[in-house]
């Protein structure tokens, strides 16, 4: 591990909306959309003419510029600077911590603002990838998880509440302004970073803590912001969802977002998915499937993603391969083999080498693309389903030496 970094953040805790309870303090436009922009604008008495300019102005500054504050704003005028500075900021979630990884990957603990006087402060981690072509930034939707997948040490900490669009789209600005994305920040001096004009946070992933589809409508909102030309301006097709199979909102994400889909399935039979992905108890996999084969926009130039984690003799087998093979067939797909990531007490192996290349060799040769996923962060507990494992261990054991 090159670094584990303990980072307060200056920013001070915020609410996550301008419709805050009182008493917490001003409220944050980061992060926030068009048309909450437009209702903060109003609120301070900007005139209805002048609204659909002042958004856009705010909105380049942003999420183009970065900016945390109003005061680099030249286009707009000190008056209505001083007076959105009087009744908001744009404050991000607080860095607890950053750790980097041997192999360049970086995990930051975030704490969040408090929604209520009894609130403290939820935490989450986002995760950020470095590849030679590309840099993926892997995003939580929810503070916990509610589908206690058997394989996903995420998936044993309990669900808190959903994330706002707007603490979505703060782990996007918070990244960018790590990693020198944004004109005239700097980038890390450690040489871990893509470099060559490359945009360092080129891919989002929905792949951290939470189900994505159990919070759609912040989801959803988050895609708009993330993707929007004049802003941040990722392309949809750069931008990807993961669902453990909510099918009844699957069309919808395809239909209102466009982005691209993932699967996280694991296993090609119901009673074995039924131990590994509870929800399959719900959705089996005939209708996943079924919603699959008809998700907006799946093409050869658009398919979806099934990750499977290869688990030892669980559902690594050549027989898993050829069903597998089997139960895709007429999906543009492709399928992302993934060893599994241990944590203590984890109830599985990752299946051998051997056996991996034999699976991916089957699924291949069937015409799918079958990449193995590189394992990237293991040694600071980023890799996949890892994430806050190792926060609540620590903070674990520091109650117990305490009591």
């Amino acid at each position: 591990m090159l670094g584990h970094l303990p980072i307060m953040s200056h920013l001070a805790a915020r609410p996550e909306q301008h419709e805050h309870p009182a008493g917490l303090g001003l409220a944050s436009l980061a992060g926030a959309t068009r048309r909450e922009l437009g209702a903060a604008l109003a609120e301070v008495g900007v005139p209805e003419r002048e609204i659909r300019m002042r958004v856009a102005q705010l909105w380049h500054w942003i999420y183009h510029a970065g900016a945390t504050s109003f005061d680099p704003m030249g286009n707009v005028s000190k008056v209505l600077r001083a007076t959105l500075a009087a009744q908001f900021n744009l404050s991000r979630p607080e860095i607890v911590a950053e750790q980097i990884s041997r192999d360049g990957t970086r995990k930051w603990l975030l704490r969040l603002d408090p929604v209520d006087r009894q609130d403290k402060g939820a935490e989450i981690e986002c995760v950020y990838i470095p590849e030679s072509d590309r840099g993926t930034l892997c995003v939580s939707s929810q503070v916990g998880c509610t589908l206690s997948c058997s394989f996903c040490h995420t998936g044993t900490q309990k669900l808190v509440r959903n994330l706002t669009a707007r603490e979505i789209i703060c782990q996007v600005l918070i990244a960018r302004e790590r990693l020198g994305d944004f004109p005239g920040s700097v980038p890390p001096d450690d040489g871990l970073v893509p470099g060559d004009g490359l945009r360092a946070v080129s891919n989002i992933v929905f792949m951290g803590m939470g189900e994505p589809l159990y919070n759609f409508e912040n989801v959803r909102d988050a895609v708009a912001v993330i993707s929007d030309g004049d802003g941040l301006a990722l392309s949809k097709r750069r931008i990807t969802v993961s669902t453990a199979g909510v099918v009844p909102r699957m069309e919808e994400l395809g239909r209102e977002t466009g982005a691209m889909l993932a699967i996280s399935l694991h296993a090609v039979r119901d009673e074995l998915r039924d131990k590994l992905v509870p929800l399959n108890k719900k959705y089996p996999l005939k209708d996943l499937l079924a919603a699959c084969r008809t998700y907006p926009g799946a093409t050869n130039a658009r398919r979806i993603t099934f990750e499977y984690v290869m688990l030892k003799d669980v559902n690594d087998s050549p027989a898993d391969a050829r069903e597998l093979v089997r139960l895709l067939k007429g999906i543009p797909a492709k399928i992302n083999l993934i060893p599994f990531n241990p944590w203590p007490g984890a109830p599985y192996e990752c299946s051998d080498w051997e056996t991996i290349e034999r699976f991916s060799d089957i699924v291949f040769n069937a015409g799918y693309a079958s990449p193995v996923r590189t394992p990237r962060g293991r040694d600071i507990l980023a890799a996949c389903g890892q994430l806050k494992s190792e926060t609540e261990k620590l903070r674990a054991r520091a109650r117990l030496a305490a009591g």
